[in-house]
């Protein structure tokens, strides 16, 4: 992860970009939120966005999210980052270029989710091994783990997204 810069002593404080990471299952609605919720100035790093031949998926992510960050632009990830493992690289380079890091938790609906997947396209199904991979990996991010803020994400059943505060949170004043 590169340095990121130091303002100038006298330098006027940037308002914190924001490092939105997306959590859930595959077919959970991630990528329809994630196109509805965050407006067009948040550049957009999502795995499957990558050549399925790419390789260094991982290092590839995290040099687009540090690029963006770097230029003080907001970034939401679309992944599924199941756990810590994922997420934890993330909130490191949220926290080295003063970001506001937001967990957005999608609680597993698997009938649903399963439903969703089978209705994809070719390169869009995930395999169900994967699926159940990643269901077994999966963990309610909470703010301990280093996130500002938890959202939990769900869908309303009138075709939009119901968003409340997660891991016991209250509101909280946005800065």
């Amino acid at each position: 992860m590169g340095r990121p810069p130091r303002p100038a002593p006298d330098a006027a404080p940037a308002a914190r970009p924001e490092l939105a990471v997306l959590v859930g299952l595959q077919g959970s609605g991630k990528s329809t939120f994630r196109a509805r919720h965050f407006p067009a100035e948040y550049a957009v790093v999502s795995k499957d966005l990558f050549p399925r031949s790419a390789r260094h998926k991982q290092r590839r992510q995290m040099r687009l999210v540090e690029e963006a960050l770097e230029r003080g632009r907001p970034v939401v990830v679309d992944n599924t980052n199941p756990s810590p493992l994922e997420w934890a690289p993330l909130i490191a380079a949220g926290r080295a270029y003063g970001a506001r890091v937001v967990a957005y938790w999608f609680p597993p609906d698997v009938p649903n989710a399963l439903a969703r997947n089978a209705a994809r396209r070719g390169g869009e199904r995930v395999p169900e091994v994967g699926f159940f991979d990643t269901l077994r990996r999966l963990r309610e991010p909470r703010r301990s783990d280093g996130f500002d803020a938890v959202r939990e994400v769900r869908i309303d059943g009138r075709g939009g997204f119901d968003v409340r505060p997660g891991d016991g949170e209250r509101e909280e004043r946005e800065e």
